[in-house]
């Protein structure tokens, strides 16, 4: 049986959390899905390819095996909305990105089918996280925390016109030291894709519910629009040469990361 997650412990005090990579899907719950659910269109495909250098940067890595479409691992445990009034995703979605049935008829998961995906994969990812994030805490005195994630370029419901490139969120600055959030922010100024600090992603679950800087907590997440590392097409290939130009600056904000962390 496949586990919820993979992990690596790291030697620094940084964890990248990639909690939407997963591809995948339990038998039982495949059979239920659209042919088009099956093909898993709103995965952040190619993040752990994506941040392959930050296991030698000393990063603890936890990844997540399993889609979003069994349980979405970045909402609240009780479904509530991460921002309400606007279009979002639930904790069990029913729908793809595009608003599109995500079930067969009559298909759709009950109560009793949520509760046994959150005790079977959404808590024992979490469990593991915040388990990481003590020992990190206990050993350097804080912890840093990258939730790495990556979405279509485009997706109409969810957000007018074209996504920035590089979409950093800070819980509208809660979730970390404002010190941090300048770093990160001074790295995308100076690159040259666009960017945006709290704009349509201020973090989602993990990065609300686990940024905590007065308790040594930092927490950031990063949002990616696809098209500045792959091809946007069915079967989703990795582009090497757009993602060898995206990789030292992913890798230089998580060193922006941990010196801005251990300078305060």
């Amino acid at each position: 049986m496949t586990a919820p997650y993979a992990f690596q412990a790291g030697s620094t005090p940084l964890l990248v959390s990639m909690p939407h990579s997963g591809t995948e899907l339990p038998d039982a719950i495949a059979a239920r899905l659209t042919d088009r659910g099956r093909k898993l269109p709103d995965t952040d495909w190619h993040v752990p390819r994506l941040y392959d250098f930050a296991g030698g940067l000393g990063a603890s890595l936890l990844q997540a095996n399993f889609s979003r479409y069994v349980i979405d691992l970045n909402r609240p445990p009780d479904d509530a909305s991460l921002y309400p009034g606007q279009a979002t995703t639930g904790l069990c979605p029913v729908e793809l990105f595009d608003g599109t049935p995500l079930y067969r008829q009559w298909q759709a998961p009950t109560d009793d089918d949520i509760g046994q995906r959150r005790e079977r994969y959404w808590q024992p990812y979490h469990d593991k996280l915040a388990e990481e994030l003590e020992r990190l805490r206990a050993a350097f005195g804080y912890a840093l925390l990258y939730d790495a994630h990556s979405i279509a370029s485009q997706v109409p419901r969810l957000f007018d016109g074209q996504l920035s490139d590089l979409n950093l969120g800070t819980a509208r600055g809660e979730s970390c030291m404002p010190s941090i959030e300048r770093a990160i922010a001074g790295v995308l100024g100076a690159s040259d894709f666009t960017h945006v600090v709290n704009g349509r992603f201020v973090g989602g679950y993990i990065t609300r519910h686990y940024g905590n800087p007065r308790h040594g907590v930092h927490a950031v997440q990063m949002e990616i629009a696809q098209g500045s590392y792959m091809d946007e097409m069915p079967r989703f290939p990795y582009n090497e040469r757009k993602a060898a130009r995206l990789q030292p600056v992913l890798k230089e904000i998580l060193q922006a990361f941990l010196a801005s962390a251990s300078a305060a």
